[in-house]
């Protein structure tokens, strides 16, 4: 029996971006900021090339995914105890406003990512970034059929993994 699988771990995966999470029903981090990194792994049989998947195709729509993110505020849209309004601000820019209890944040709204996520923690996040690359791999005409595995640092030895195990 033989398994394989390409590991793509590269500098360019990367981005920078501010979040804070609840951490309980009562309280909420500060808002602060990562340097997050990213790195896919994905298994296969290799193609009558030789590949699993193409390394060139994987790294440019990972680049992609991640530049959505970079020096963005990630913000969730589905979590239970905050109020997300994305609205016309006082200079009639759009403004995203969060409220948590009494605490209230308000960002210019281009400078966000709203992720259908419940918090914006890095196992949801690597979880989004993972659902995205699928369908980016897909809408391409190579959709992965063995398991993907994504792995989001969000400081050095500090990381959060999602798998899509195939039924």
């Amino acid at each position: 029996m033989e398994q394989f699988h390409v590991r793509l771990r590269k500098a360019v995966h990367t981005f920078c971006a501010g979040h804070f999470i609840t951490l309980t029903d009562t309280l909420c981090e500060p808002v602060h900021g990562h340097n997050w990194t990213v790195g896919v792994d994905v298994e296969g049989m290799p193609d009558r090339h030789g590949m699993v998947i193409d390394f060139i195709q994987l790294r440019d729509l990972l680049t992609a995914i991640a530049a959505r993110l970079d020096h963005r505020m990630l913000l969730p849209l589905h979590n239970p105890l905050l109020q997300v309004v994305t609205a016309a601000g006082e200079a009639g820019h759009p403004e995203v406003t969060i409220w948590f209890g009494k605490r209230r944040w308000v960002f210019p709204a281009d400078e966000c990512v709203l992720l259908p996520v419940a918090n914006t923690t890095a196992e949801w996040i690597a979880r989004w970034i993972g659902g995205e690359l699928i369908a980016s791999l897909a809408a391409a005409g190579a959709p992965p059929a063995g398991r993907v595995r994504v792995e989001v640092d969000e400081c050095a030895g500090q990381s959060a993994v999602w798998e899509r195990i195939p039924g």
